[in-house]
């Protein structure tokens, strides 16, 4: 019997069935639905801060036929927590805050909303998301609701694969001349202590702007048990409004961070 592909599968099988956001009272009809991979791949291309120490690294530890005749392939990886598509736990700038093992499961999910700065960015790389900003979303888009994840456009996930074009210089081990768009500090306070989400997230490095030396908006949102999303992908599929994102770490005891598979289910 031929293979149907797994998102037909899910469709299939959960026609006219819903997926309720939490705390925000929306629902998404699968069967009218897309799905969309916010996550870059990891491998050699992938890109890391530049003071990390090492890469994305994968080690074949077999490849091949065994002795009883069948196939079998198994690697094994190495990585840094915060390069390509990854999450921060509020631990990585908040001593005594959630690891990436105590972030509640439901914190994972939520109903996503996007702002897209991407003409602005495109004018200025170092542009950071302004308080009005926020309030013209709202103004167009209704006030963004308690629980949401709000993920920043800024265009630049094109750029990804260029180290030099994505980060703005690409001297080994220098984080002193970075160029690229972020949260601004008092956007970034808005959304965590007044409209209070879930996550924040964009498709550049750091939700912090490239220039920043104290990383403010790291370090509001952690205080606030705010996880950050970085280096995502495909934000340009996502609606303003509608969308629900899933956003899986992996479970490691102690972890600040780790890589991350985030998908969004968004009306067709």
């Amino acid at each position: 019997m031929a293979r149907r592909p797994l998102r037909s599968l899910l469709l299939a099988a959960l026609v006219s069935s819903t997926i309720d956001a939490p705390a925000s009272g929306q629902s998404v009809d699968l069967s009218k639905s897309i799905i969309v991979d916010l996550t870059h791949p990891f491998d050699e291309r992938t890109i890391y801060w530049p003071t990390s120490p090492s890469g994305f690294e994968l080690k074949p530890l077999f490849n091949g036929l065994t002795k009883g005749g069948f196939f079998y392939a198994a690697n094994s990886f190495c990585s840094p927590e915060h390069g390509g598509t990854h999450l921060d736990a509020p631990r990585h700038f908040a001593q005594g805050h959630w690891t990436s093992a105590e972030i509640p499961v439901e914190r994972f999910v939520g109903p996503a909303v996007v702002i897209d700065i991407s003409a602005k960015a495109a004018a200025d790389r170092d542009y950071r998301l302004q308080l009005e900003d926020v309030t013209a979303f709202e103004a167009a888009h209704g006030r963004i609701a308690e629980g949401a994840i709000v993920l920043l456009r800024t265009g630049w996930s094109a750029r990804w694969g260029d180290r030099k074009a994505y980060l703005g210089d690409d001297a080994p081990g220098d984080a002193s001349h970075l160029h690229f768009p972020g949260f601004g500090a008092e956007a970034a306070a808005l959304l965590a202590h007044e409209r209070h989400v879930r996550m924040i997230g964009l498709d550049t490095a750091s939700v912090d702007y490239g220039p920043s030396r104290d990383f403010p908006v790291h370090r509001i949102v952690a205080a606030a048990d705010v996880s950050g999303l970085e280096n995502l992908a495909r934000l340009d599929e996502l609606p303003p409004t509608g969308a629900i994102v899933f956003a899986l770490p992996m479970k490691i005891a102690n972890g600040t961070g780790g890589p991350a598979r985030i998908i969004a289910i968004a009306p067709r």
